[in-house]
């Protein structure tokens, strides 16, 4: 509460976007070995306790600066794992409550002007897996995987055009908006779409 206060007082009552992108591991990231039924039940505290509640209470907040105003964009970074199976069970779930929150948002916010989105990024490169030298996490190749700056960029082009309201409450897939939109990786490579592994 205390950020969206200062945001609130620092930009005159004014937020345009909030890009929600929570996430917290299970002890020792083990919850992504072993079947759930080994795993203790304290795993949901880290996996939905943090990562979907941090989401909806951000959620809340943003949509009570935007709403007055008509305006702004809500976006939740989820997965494919709400798709398929991905890491755990309780990773599922809480990418899964991801796209239902922005589905359900937008039929609440309807008319208001404000947008609600959740995007499924695919492999995304990350400082630790360039650091330990991998070429592939868990059989995608990091060649063509998506950087943090290629999902900016994708909710840049979408916050944007004047006509994402009308996507409100949608699941969209990061590299396939990119080639919508024109946009590019860091290196001017596109990253590829992982919708037909999943």
């Amino acid at each position: 509460h205390d950020l969206f206060t200062r945001i609130a007082d620092e930009q005159n009552g004014r937020l345009d976007a909030l890009v929600n992108n929570v996430w917290a591991a299970p002890k020792g990231f083990a919850g992504f070995t072993e079947p759930f039924w080994r795993r203790p039940i304290d795993d949901w505290d880290s996996l939905i306790g943090v990562g979907l509640r941090a989401h909806y209470v951000a959620s809340v907040e943003a949509a009570r600066m935007m709403v007055p105003r008509s305006t702004g964009m809500i976006v939740n970074i989820s997965s494919f794992g709400t798709r398929a199976h991905l890491h755990s069970v309780l990773y599922g779930m809480s990418k899964a409550g991801l796209d239902k929150m922005a589905a359900d948002m937008a039929v609440e916010l309807h008319g208001t002007g404000v947008t609600t989105l959740s995007l499924w990024p695919g492999l995304v490169k990350n400082e630790a897996m360039q650091a330990r030298g991998l070429d592939n996490f868990q059989g995608f190749p990091l060649a063509n995987a998506e950087t943090p700056e290629f999902i900016g960029r994708v909710v840049v082009a979408l916050a944007g055009d004047r006509e994402v309201n009308g996507r409100s409450g949608s699941t969209l897939i990061t590299a396939e908006v990119a080639l919508e939109y024109g946009v590019s990786d860091i290196e001017g490579n596109q990253p590829d779409s992982h919708r037909a592994v999943f």
